[in-house]
């Protein structure tokens, strides 16, 4: 192995460990909230797209986790927003961590990808652009990788929170 190789490798190790600690940290801090919430669930940690991922699931129906996701999903985006704060103040480093609580984001990741293949086949058959309606960061990725991977380019307008997607003619 040579010396670059060496390095790059052991770069790769040392932010998954990041990583795995910032889902610790974060499982820790959740675990402290559904104590406080009285609430049931198991924490899952994974790593996905060189981010930390953590999990909250049920065994049960989930209707008391529902609670935490809320209207559209703003409760989930709170407590990922105070989730990353409390990895940050543990590390001192800002964390992209990204949290599901009971499949929300999973479930939604799935229609929001397929909401960009159609608006993708809708531009390939009329030539002209599709403006989507406002949607979060996280909605925007998902549409902007489902339009990529569709052979298109998109490109976010507006001004949070009515930031949209455009998805753009080749």
């Amino acid at each position: 192995m040579t010396e670059g190789t060496t390095s790059a490798a052991a770069e790769g190790v040392d932010t998954l460990t990041r990583l795995e600690q910032e889902g610790e940290i974060a499982a820790d801090y959740l675990e402290g909230l559904l104590d406080i919430a009285d609430l049931d669930g198991d924490i899952d940690m994974d790593v996905e797209a060189d981010r930390a991922a953590v999990s909250i699931i049920s065994d049960v129906s989930g209707r008391d986790l529902q609670k935490l996701v809320g209207r559209d999903g703003e409760v989930l985006e709170a407590l990922q927003e105070l989730t990353r704060l409390a990895v940050h103040r543990e590390t001192g480093d800002r964390s992209r961590l990204m949290l599901d609580i009971a499949g929300y984001r999973a479930k939604k990741r799935a229609e929001l990808s397929e909401l960009g293949a159609k608006a993708a086949a809708e531009v390939k058959n009329t030539g002209e652009p599709v403006k989507l309606k406002p949607m979060t960061p996280f909605e925007r990725k998902v549409v902007h990788d489902a339009v990529k991977s569709a052979g298109l380019r998109s490109e976010s307008e507006g001004e949070e929170p009515q930031r949209f997607v455009v998805v753009l003619p080749a």
